[in-house]
């Protein structure tokens, strides 16, 4: 039920953190993945890094933000369709209202949610010709909570949840699942130096009732459960992978 072999996967975001280890995961169970990213050395040190635990994978280079039809069609040279998208991209700009400037807010909805609608629709006809296409978002918990100071990014991770939904709703008769995946507090190498600040050890105890930080590849059996015939009739969800931090009050 979980077996991806025969399936093309590109993963957007794929160099590092949560986005690799999603790919990581999809090769492993035997999809052709390609992972993207600006970063074309970081993607080939990746690449090379995970050769030498025995998973092949490709690269396709660029900010797909800008230059989502060039990448897609790069990666399906590479495998030769595509069934599987996970787009992984996003940033993040920790500046409260009085701070941000209109322009700027809008600046990081088109990354964080304009660009994933363009990546979808320039993905949708390669999509189409899989026999069951996957096509999940990477959002964030701040898809359903707060944190003072952070309206731009909450309200693109929200919108993009949304976006889920509707696509699902839109895409369905294609024999098109749409999903999201929406992580809590991770443990990766951007945010290693919050989870080692014992500063932070009593909000965590507090807040995340498994008392721990997330471990990067424990996002990992979420895209392989979206991505394979096991979530045939799912369709629709924002997954949450947070330890059940926000499930508490």
């Amino acid at each position: 039920m979980f077996d991806l072999s025969g399936k093309a996967a590109l993963v957007t975001g794929g160099g590092r953190g949560l986005g690799l280890e999603m790919a990581k995961a999809l090769a492993g169970a035997g999809a052709w993945t390609v992972i993207n990213g600006r970063n074309g050395q970081g993607l080939e040190e990746a690449r090379k890094r995970l050769k030498g635990d025995g998973i092949e994978i490709g690269i396709a280079a660029g900010d797909i933000t800008r230059d989502a039809p060039a990448i897609i069609a790069a990666a399906v040279e590479k495998t030769g369709g595509l069934d599987i998208l996970i787009h992984a991209v996003g940033e993040r700009d920790r500046r409260g209202t009085e701070a941000m400037e209109p322009h700027e807010f809008a600046a990081l909805l088109n990354t964080d949610l304009t660009a994933a609608y363009a990546v979808a629709k320039t993905a949708l006809p390669y999509l189409r010709r899989s026999a069951a296409g996957r096509l999940i978002f990477v959002t964030s918990i701040a898809a359903f909570a707060a944190r003072a100071g952070d309206p731009a990014y909450t309200a693109a991770k929200g919108g993009l949840a949304a976006l889920t939904r509707s696509l699902a709703v839109e895409l369905g008769a294609d024999n098109l699942t749409v999903n999201a995946i929406a992580p809590g507090w991770f443990a990766t190498e951007t945010n290693a130096h919050l989870a080692a600040d014992p500063a932070l050890k009593a909000f965590v105890d507090i807040r995340i009732p498994l008392k721990r930080w997330g471990r990067p590849e424990e996002i990992a059996p979420a895209a392989v459960f979206l991505a394979s015939p096991a979530a045939s009739f799912v369709n629709g969800i924002t997954l949450t992978v947070d330890g059940g931090m926000t499930v508490q009050m």
